[in-house]
């Protein structure tokens, strides 16, 4: 079994927004590239989130998203109110 795995570039706009969030809150965040995975001869893929790490906690985003996911995939706050997260924590 072949696993083929290809990165995945940040939506520019998705990223400003991201810096300038971070900014207001006074933060610096690290972005990681997500990637797509496919196993070679199926129609099997998986879409691996964009990771954004602020204060040693991971926020997964997809590009075209008002979403941003907290640690995991269960739970959610939207981009609009990622500042005021940010500032709580």
């Amino acid at each position: 079994m072949k696993i083929i795995k290809q990165e995945l570039q940040f939506e520019e706009s998705l990223k400003q927004r991201l810096e300038f969030i971070c900014e207001f809150a006074k933060v610096i965040p690290k972005f990681v590239n997500g990637s797509i995975r496919k196993i070679d001869k199926t129609n099997l893929s998986y879409i691996e989130p964009h990771k954004v790490i602020i204060k040693s906690i991971t926020f997964l985003v997809f590009n075209y998203s008002t979403d941003v996911y907290v640690s995991n995939l269960s739970r959610k706050i939207k981009l609009s109110e990622l500042e005021e997260y940010l500032q709580n924590i």
